[in-house]
């Protein structure tokens, strides 16, 4: 079992009459070893072709904007890649227009869904939000406006929807979610693979829960790209293919 000091900040998430405290600043981070024998390329066929078209048509503006936030390229194209091969799988078949309604009205109580291209759910863009100005400070203002800064709630869930529909806006929540998490767990990773395999964990069942609890989750299968009951797999091996097929891709020249 790993050491941690944990220590907790001043939020409390209430979402279906759940309290959950948000702990963060952890000392070390360890992952399991994920031993690969899958080829994701093959099972996701098309789509996976289609999200990476998507990251080589869009490579003018992310690389720029990563850069900028001193963000590594490959690990944030690594923890978000699985989500552009579900988008491209279902983006036909994505109906929200009710749900944008019903979460822009009422809130993430009654609708929490994901939306665009990196596919994050509006909950967890205002944890990302609220968090930014807690744990960036100066920085989180080149992010995002302060929830203040809104007339109403209504106001405020409509902008997180409209930033959330905008790739380029909604990479700013990716490029907060990894500044945020590589503050709060530290930077003690026992290297550049089993990093990658926290975040992705992270940004794929929530950055708020303690070390313990991401890694346990890490190489739990849940991830899959159809909307009815189908195989499911581990999100933090899908990310860590794709990491690992850039790095070798890369090497090469």
């Amino acid at each position: 079992m790993s050491l941690f000091r944990a220590i907790l900040s001043g939020i409390i998430l209430k979402k279906a009459g759940i309290i959950l405290p948000v702990l963060f600043l952890f000392t070390s981070v360890q992952i399991k070893t994920h031993a690969q024998s899958l080829n994701y390329i093959e099972i996701f066929g098309n789509d996976w072709k289609k999200a990476m078209t998507f990251v080589e048509e869009n490579n003018i503006w992310i690389k720029p904007a990563l850069s900028y936030h001193d963000i590594p390229y490959h690990e944030a194209v690594a923890v978000v890649f699985p989500e552009l091969v579900r988008f491209s799988a279902l983006r036909d078949k994505m109906e929200t227009t009710l749900l944008k309604t019903l979460y822009r009205n009422l809130g993430e109580y009654y609708a929490d869904f994901s939306i665009g291209i990196f596919q994050i759910k509006p909950s967890f863009a205002e944890k990302i939000r609220e968090e930014s100005y807690k744990v960036l400070g100066k920085k989180a203002k080149d992010l995002f406006k302060k929830r203040s800064a809104y007339k109403n709630e209504r106001l405020y869930r409509a902008a997180i929807i409209n930033d959330l529909e905008n790739p380029q806006t909604e990479l700013n929540y990716v490029i907060a979610f990894l500044e945020i998490c590589e503050l709060c767990f530290g930077r003690e990773w026992q290297d550049e693979k089993s990093k990658i395999i926290f975040l992705a964990t992270a940004y794929n069942t929530g950055f708020w829960k303690t070390t313990e609890e991401i890694q346990k989750m890490s190489d739990k299968k849940f991830f899959n790209t159809k909307l009815f009951k189908t195989e499911n797999y581990s999100y933090a091996d899908v990310s860590l293919y794709w990491y690992n097929q850039y790095i070798e891709t890369t090497e090469k020249y």
